[in-house]
């Protein structure tokens, strides 16, 4: 019997395992930089454009998943509409597309790394779409 209250009472003494910070999840993270390379693609080269519907789609499943982590909506929300996060994600997206040969001024660098999303299938290539 003492065994099993010391046994409750350390369960109930162990604090709740904490979240990261949202933006160090790493599944909300990859997907965000997914969003932001497929927006930088199309903002970049004229023969792709963005699936904005299946974009909206992908946002409304991060934001469930978030708030399933347990991420409270305003901190969901507050991370969404940071311009701090932003200026990050596009900075990682563009780093992201450099390394594979991306030239800002060079549309066919833009377009050829898209057609090569777009036929990996990759989250990126999912939300853009070939005007070719």
């Amino acid at each position: 019997m003492l065994r099993k209250l010391t046994l409750a009472l350390t369960l109930a003494a162990t604090p709740a395992l904490a979240l990261v910070p949202i933006n160090e999840d790493p599944v909300i993270h990859d997907r965000l930089l997914q969003g932001f390379i497929g927006d930088a693609i199309a903002n970049n080269c004229p023969t792709i454009k963005p699936r904005t519907m299946r974009a909206l789609g992908e946002l409304n499943n991060l934001r469930d998943y978030a708030l399933k982590q347990g991420y409270a909506a305003d901190v969901v929300r507050d991370f969404v509409r940071s311009k701090e996060e932003k200026a990050k994600f596009k900075a990682e997206a563009a780093a992201w597309l450099a390394e594979r040969g991306a030239e800002p001024g060079k549309p066919e660098t833009y377009c050829k790394i898209g057609e090569e999303e777009i036929a990996k299938g990759s989250l990126a290539g999912s939300l853009l779409r070939s005007t070719k």
